[in-house]
């Protein structure tokens, strides 16, 4: 799921005229909004020369035309390795961003295509999900600057983990403002059980704060099922790649599982786990200890985590309210069964 960021401003219609203007694309015929995404915007265009995407760089954290264009230059070298991607057309002056009255456009070829959870995937097409991402962080090893082609005995990254101090100050301020919210609603009441019984977590796991991250190396950044596009059963596209940078690679993996397998009651299909975990590992070259390490911090990393709830009750966006449920129960149940998603992700 996408992590937590200022969302854009209010909509507004992309300068169509403007932008076309600047690509050998033909003439508007239609313009629909792509309702997915959380942050940027995009729009399913129609010409007189074909299908496209275009791609409103509105969120404030990416949308700086130099990096984007950087982005645009990797995706490319990923599409000529073979990785499913679809990188952007170059307009007539050879670049691909175009900026209009301060805003960052960029136009793709539009592929048809579906998303698919992890409840829609067998366990074949589950492994290969783990392969596909491996050969993501393989070939990002081959195209990308040297300081992200670190191995295993490279230093970690230096983010810390979550204080869980922090944490508790943090559990205190929502709970005062689900207190506030009038009327109280189910959300809220929701929020609460969860809130408390997070806390009470924290004090009997306290202990367990892992240090800093594992061997870095560049990642997509973003890995989840509303950025990867399904032709048929095989994948045809991952987009989005305005997180792409240096991380820890085998927390990606394991993020993107996360997300990928979670089930609306908020457990892991440990089985399609373990078939991605294994097709991951081979792929990526990954150990079993670099993952059996990024297993725990994303655990901690969800434990100390309150993005859906900041978003609904810091900037009344409640966008992400329906992930809440199973998000919220899933940390419960990975504590309790935390052995078993281990293993799941080495053995």
């Amino acid at each position: 799921m996408p992590r937590p960021c200022v969302p854009p401003p209010a909509p507004q219609a992309p300068p169509l005229r403007a932008l076309l203007s600047r690509y050998a694309a033909g003439s508007v015929l239609a313009c629909e909004p792509v309702a997915e995404g959380l942050l940027n915007r995009g729009y399913r265009l129609c010409t007189t020369r074909g299908r496209y995407f275009l791609k409103h760089h509105s969120d404030p954290d990416t949308a700086d035309p130099a990096a984007i264009e950087r982005r645009h230059r990797a995706t490319q070298r990923l599409a000529d390795l073979g990785v499913p991607v679809v990188p952007p057309l170059a307009g007539r002056d050879g670049r691909t961003v175009a900026v209009i009255g301060g805003h960052a456009y960029a136009l793709h070829p539009w592929i048809d295509g579906r998303h698919r959870h992890g409840g829609q995937l067998t366990r074949t097409e589950s492994a290969r999900l783990g392969a596909l991402l491996g050969a993501v962080h393989a070939c990002l090893e081959r195209v990308m600057p040297p300081k992200g082609r670190t191995r295993p005995s490279a230093s970690p990254h230096p983010v810390e983990s979550a204080d869980p101090t922090a944490t508790f100050a943090l559990i205190d301020d929502l709970l005062a403002r689900v207190r506030r919210h009038r009327p109280p609603d189910s959300f809220d009441e929701l929020a609460r059980h969860r809130l408390l019984e997070r806390r009470a977590l924290l004090e009997r796991h306290a202990g367990r704060r892992p240090p800093r991250g594992g061997p870095v190396g560049w990642v997509h950044g973003d890995f989840h099922p509303f950025n990867l596009l399904y032709r048929d059963e095989a994948p045809a596209a991952i987009v989005d790649w305005d997180r792409l940078g240096v991380q820890p690679r085998a927390e990606e993996a394991v993020r993107a599982a996360v997300i990928f397998f979670v089930q609306p009651a908020g457990t892991l299909d440990l089985p399609k786990v373990r078939a991605y975990a294994r097709a991951y590992r081979r792929a990526a070259g990954a150990t079993p200890s670099e993952l059996a390490a990024a297993v725990h911090r994303v655990w901690w990393e969800r434990l100390n985590d309150f993005w859906m709830l900041r978003w609904h009750y810091e900037r009344d966006d409640h966008r992400a309210d329906p992930q809440f449920p199973a998000a919220s129960a899933l940390v419960v149940w990975w504590t309790r069964r935390y052995d078993a998603v281990c293993d799941a992700f080495t053995l």
